[in-house]
């Protein structure tokens, strides 16, 4: 918008550029008088101090300024879920030959796990991944918390993610292995 003089400047618009006199010209009030001087020994004028506990706000504004307690509780036991799994999962992946044995025996798979070299480094690529996904989980929530957000969901999706990738790790090299592959390709029709 611009008026006719070139001035390139919004229009003013409730008074937001108007002089006090021309405030109070629009609104039709006579000017207020100046305040008179303070007369000799009198305290100097102070404002009241706040009050020491400020009106409690009521209804639904005073739900949306409380912290969601049951969010918090709901995240931090999830979180301390997610920290024991990932401290009891360790030890497994990094001797994944030993639960790839374990688990075809407990599956009837004939033959024994032979893809260890695989298995070492996709367990510790495997771990890695795990400890990872934890601590970029744990720092979200606890950022999410710190600012008041709905927190809840963060360590649910984050086990998601992580163990989506923690899965794809481990079954590499257990398909890698022969005797796995040849059970898999002969019951696969049923």
């Amino acid at each position: 918008m611009t008026d006719p003089n070139g001035d390139r400047r919004p229009r003013p618009q409730f008074g937001e550029y108007a002089t006090p006199e021309q405030q109070r010209a629009h609104i039709r009030e006579p000017a207020s008088e100046p305040p008179a001087p303070p007369t000799p020994g009198a305290p100097p004028f102070s404002r009241m101090p706040p009050p020491a506990v400020p009106p409690s706000p009521s209804g639904r504004a005073q739900q949306v300024a409380q912290p969601h307690a049951a969010d918090r509780l709901v995240s931090l036991m999830l979180l301390g879920f997610g920290a024991v799994n990932v401290v009891l999962s360790i030890p497994q992946f990094l001797n994944l030959s030993a639960l790839a044995t374990q688990t075809m025996a407990l599956q009837g798979i004939p033959g024994t796990f032979t893809n260890t070299s695989a298995a070492q480094v996709w367990g510790v690529v495997a771990t890695v991944v795990l400890i990872a996904g934890y601590l970029c989980t744990l720092t979200l929530s606890l950022r999410r918390l710190r600012r008041g957000k709905i927190a809840w969901w963060v360590p649910l999706a984050g086990a998601a993610v992580t163990y989506a990738v923690v899965f794809v790790c481990v079954v590499v090299p257990l398909f890698g292995d022969p005797a796995i592959s040849a059970y898999l390709l002969q019951n696969r029709g049923g």
